[in-house]
Formats: C-alpha cells, sequence, structure tokens
C-alpha cells in the first residue's frame, strides 16, 4: 500500500505527491505527517523550495474525508480541526518558496492546501471551491483568511458564502492562482520557478517571505520596522559578502546552505 504523502528531494528542491488515491482526502495520519515533513525540511537548509503536486490526473485534492464528520462528535471535529491548522500552518510557514501544481479538483481542504502554499500554478482542468457550507461545516484550515487576502473579500464571499467554482482562467483573473499552464506542464513551470529561487540567498529568502507575510497580520510600521532589522540580521553571516564581491566579480554567488 503506497503512503499519503510521498516525499522526494533532488538538489534544492522537494516535491512532495499527495497520493491518498482515488481523491486525496486528508485524514488524521496524513495531516500529522505532513506536519512532522515540513518541521524536517526546514530543518534541511540546502532545499529551498517545495513543490505539491498530485499523484491523480483527476484530483489536486478533494479535501476532509467527510467520512470523519457523519455522526456529528465534536471530540472528532475539534482534533481534526486542529490537525488541519497545526499541518496547514506549518506549510504557510515554510521556511522556502513553496509551490502548489493544481491539475484538477481542488475542493475544501484540497483548496486550502494550496492556498497555505505561496504560489499556485494552475493546469486547463483545476477547479477550485470551498464547498463546506453546503454541508454545514466551514472553512477551518485557513481558507476564510487566505482566499480573502488573495482574491479580495468580494470574491471570497462569492466562493465560500454563494459556493461557486472557480476554474483556471477565471482563476487566473482574480488572483487565485499566479499562472496557467497547459495540461501537464505544472511541472515543467513550479521546477523552472524552483531554479529561479535556487539563484537566491537562503537567508535573504526566509526573511523576505516572512516580511512578505507580515502584510497579512501585521502594520505597515511593523513590517519597516522588520525590514530593517532582517537586513541588519544578514550581516550575522555570510551571505551579503558572497553575493555582492559575486556581483562585482561578475559571477554567480555560492550560496553555503548547511
Amino acid at each position: 500500500m503506497k503512503a499519503p504523502l510521498d516525499l522526494q528531494v533532488s538538489g534544492h528542491s522537494a516535491v512532495l505527491t499527495l497520493n491518498n488515491l482515488p481523491a486525496n482526502t486528508w485524514t488524521a495520519e496524513s495531516l500529522t505527517e505532513l506536519a512532522a515533513i515540513i518541521e524536517d525540511l526546514n530543518a534541511k537548509t540546502e532545499v529551498c523550495t517545495l513543490i505539491v503536486r498530485s499523484a491523480s490526473d483527476k484530483f489536486f485534492s478533494a479535501g476532509a474525508d467527510l467520512n470523519s464528520f457523519a455522526d456529528a462528535d465534536k471530540a472528532t471535529a475539534t482534533q481534526m480541526a486542529h490537525l488541519f491548522g497545526r499541518a496547514f500552518e506549518a506549510l504557510s510557514g515554510f521556511r522556502g518558496l513553496s509551490i502548489a501544481v493544481i491539475n484538477g479538483y481542488a475542493m475544501g481542504g484540497g483548496l486550502e492546501v494550496a492556498l497555505a502554499c505561496d504560489l499556485r500554478i494552475a493546469e486547463p482542468k483545476a477547479l477550485m471551491a470551498l464547498p463546506e457550507a453546503k454541508v454545514g461545516l466551514l472553512p477551518c484550515a485557513g481558507g476564510t483568511q487566505n482566499l480573502t487576502h488573495l482574491v479580495g473579500e468580494g470574491w471570497a464571499k462569492r466562493i465560500i458564502l454563494c459556493g461557486e467554482q472557480v476554474d483556471a482562467t477565471l482563476a487566473e483573473k482574480i488572483g487565485l492562482v499566479e499562472e496557467v499552464v497547459g495540461a501537464g506542464e505544472g511541472m515543467t513551470a513550479a521546477l523552472r520557478l524552483a531554479e529561479q529561487t535556487a539563484q537566491q540567498s537562503p537567508q535573504s529568502l526566509a526573511f523576505c517571505k516572512k516580511l512578505i507575510q507580515n502584510c497579512r497580520h501585521g502594520s505597515i510600521s511593523q513590517g519597516l520596522a522588520k525590514e530593517r532589522e532582517y537586513f541588519i540580521k544578514l550581516f550575522d553571516g555570510p551571505y551579503p559578502r558572497e553575493g555582492v564581491q559575486a556581483f562585482l566579480e561578475k559571477r554567480q554567488p555560492k550560496w553555503h546552505r548547511t
């Protein structure tokens, strides 16, 4: 039996394949494993990009297995809510760049895992929705917050309150995904971005990501202060010297990722 999550690391990139076929639903076990995978990747300083993809050609992920909530047990709901939150917040806090390759249905928690990534690439068959309210639930793994941050309040309300489904073309138009590519081309596009990311200083990458995400919850004055703080902190390490010298010497910098 294949593991529901398959992680492969090659060079500076990690590829996490959702493999709980047929629909890549999330379980308590796979959510716990996701949080552990992110913790482990954060300790691998050579890894600067995480790509999340699907083993299915129909589903990116259908979200939670609704059988978990069929008996309306509050204790189970509490456990699953905490597991979803912990796993997807860990993904959002990954030290490097995370990219979701959405090639099919991304529903509920399946869209929320993509929303927890830094970037989203959609293939033509992608279809995205947060339909939890239709079954008496609500998005509890960052959906209401992350979606609103990306597409604005109006479209978030149409998708969540009206139950609208969004295809790849519309998703790009409203800012839900950053790029739409041809069928089967999602991984190529993601790996191209991973190559670009590997050229950045790993410390600068981590600090810049924190500063960008500060805009979600912190004030601009806090963000400006953190910019200066992190800029000065960079000089505790070797990266500014190597980066500037490489530029002046017209060569590629050699980043030490240990």
